[in-house]
């Protein structure tokens, strides 16, 4: 068991691992207290469905620390760790000159990231935040990692504060959390568009081959896609170039592809917590019940109608999401359109991803503005001086790339 005993204001915190077999419903008690949002404002509260380390338990490290005064939980944050892409170099391959084929490779690096930071209402202002990040950053540098990140709100003052201000973090990276509700009816998918359900195995080798060298990506990308709770790969091509009975695997699809595809995955959320939206007003209410209604009696005029997001619901996230060519973005839309219907048949409310803001994917993911966030701010720290990715400097300072790979494990 990871302790340290420290005094703040006159006060003792000790900051301990948390035990699954008596902190339980005191880690549920801080969250419910922590999340009660302002007066008057929609807000959105999480159900981890009693088991508080489920956002991290699925990585290949974590830890849940937990901070009490006496015998009283006043505070707790997660990590975990993983071995990700931070950047790229270029290999020559070949005999000779004559033949040399310059091929970008990735550059990995072991990563930490912070999730889940809490501290009761009543005992903020004691400096217990900053001695559980501190805390959580020791046992980073004692697993290896090479750097820790963050993700928060922009306008969460409190947070970005503590990590950049006292943490030594820096403003990172800003992607796009795009949300949109799942309809009573389905998504009609284009006929010129195939849509293809491809292996694990294969699902793997496109992943390295063509996205690797994405930011962020996972180097145990085959232990993703193999999860229970990834509920598949899908491949959307124009109609006719090949189809579910003539799939030749990854390895010839790769060397001889369609002039546009696109590529998805989508990961159970619904499984792991629940969400559910307090402080709606009753015209608000009202409001969306209406769309529900007019929807159902009349469902030809597929009125994008907001579903029950007033009580607990569940979310598919959409990972992986890439493609090339020129008619890539209406294959992305397609593809959105199918993971909308597979959403429906699961009985979750929305379907949720994430991409870099200046992805030009982006224009071709459906959503809502109101309920997806423009600018989510990651914030990163380099923990020590001694690293595997030298060959591309100090990754804190790079330039953002077009895409990142957001890991459904971490969502």
């Amino acid at each position: 068991m990871i302790m340290n005993v420290e005094n703040t204001l006159g006060v003792v915190v000790r900051v301990r691992e948390f035990d699954p077999s008596k902190d339980g419903l005191s880690v549920e008690q801080v969250e419910s207290r922590c999340e009660v949002g302002p007066s008057g404002k929609l807000c959105l509260f999480t159900d981890l469905l009693g088991d508080p380390i489920c956002r991290v338990r699925h990585s290949p490290a974590f830890l849940m620390l937990v901070a009490e005064i006496g015998d009283e939980i006043v505070g707790m944050i997660r990590g975990c760790i993983k071995t990700v892409t931070c950047g790229k170099k270029l290999s020559r391959n070949g005999k000779n000159n004559n033949n040399d084929t310059i091929k970008p490779l990735p550059v990995y690096t072991k990563l930490a990231y912070i999730l889940g930071l809490r501290v009761s209402p009543s005992h903020r202002r004691m400096g217990i935040g900053l001695r559980l990040v501190k805390r959580l950053e020791e046992w980073f540098r004692e697993s290896g990692a090479e750097y820790s990140y963050i993700a928060t709100e922009n306008d969460n003052d409190a947070s970005v504060k503590l990590f950049t201000d006292k943490c030594g973090y820096s403003k990172f990276r800003t992607p796009s959390i795009l949300v949109n509700p799942v309809y009573a009816h389905r998504v009609t998918v284009p006929k010129h568009v195939t849509i293809i359900q491809v292996g694990a195995s294969d699902a793997e080798l496109l992943y390295r081959r063509k996205f690797s060298t994405t930011e962020f990506f996972p180097r145990d990308i085959d232990s993703v896609l193999k999860n229970k709770l990834s509920l598949g790969t899908f491949l959307a091509v124009p109609r006719g170039s090949y189809s579910p009975e003539s799939w030749p695997g990854s390895d010839a699809f790769l060397s001889n592809p369609p002039e546009s595809w696109a590529v998805m995955s989508v990961w159970n959320c619904k499984e792991v917590f629940k969400l559910e939206v307090r402080g709606a007003s009753r015209v608000r209410r009202t409001l969306a019940r209406t769309t529900r209604i007019v929807d159902r009696v009349l469902p030809w005029l597929k009125i994008p109608s907001i579903p029950e997001l007033f009580r607990p619901f569940g979310l598919h996230f959409i990972y992986g999401l890439g493609g090339e060519g020129p008619r890539a973005v209406k294959l992305v839309k397609a593809l959105c359109g199918y993971a909308h219907n597979l959403a429906k048949e699961s009985g979750c409310g929305v379907v949720a991803t994430e991409v870099s803001s200046g992805d030009p994917l982006k224009l071709g993911i459906p959503h809502w503005k109101v309920l997806s966030c423009a600018e989510d701010l990651w914030c990163i720290k380099r923990l020590g001086e001694d690293y595997s990715d030298g060959s591309v400097g100090d990754w804190t300072k790079s330039p953002p790339g077009l895409s990142i790979f957001v890991d459904p494990r971490e969502f």
